[in-house]
């Protein structure tokens, strides 16, 4: 479990970054688009840091099973916000 809860940390500090990048531009140029990505941006990070509550508060519930097909969402979910934020950059 400690892996998937790594992944969506890191998936968490990414998305701060990504949603102070979509706030300055949303403040400078005033587009929708923007200010569309920072509530999306803001919507994943409450959800990654709701994983995180669960996965620490929760682990003896999810059976060892379950922990590869937790992480692999986490390490896509990551690849995906690296892709981003580095078209963003």
């Amino acid at each position: 479990m400690s892996l998937a809860t790594l992944l969506a940390l890191a998936n968490s500090i990414i998305l701060v970054v990504l949603i102070y990048l979509y706030a300055r531009i949303s403040l400078r140029t005033r587009a929708a688009y923007s200010a569309g990505l920072v509530v999306f941006a803001t919507f994943l990070l409450l959800h990654n840091l709701l994983t995180i509550f669960a996965y620490v508060s929760m682990s003896p519930v999810f059976g060892t099973e379950a922990l590869p097909f937790l992480s692999a969402i986490g390490a896509l979910e990551l690849a995906g916000l690296l892709v981003l934020l580095r078209l963003t950059v």
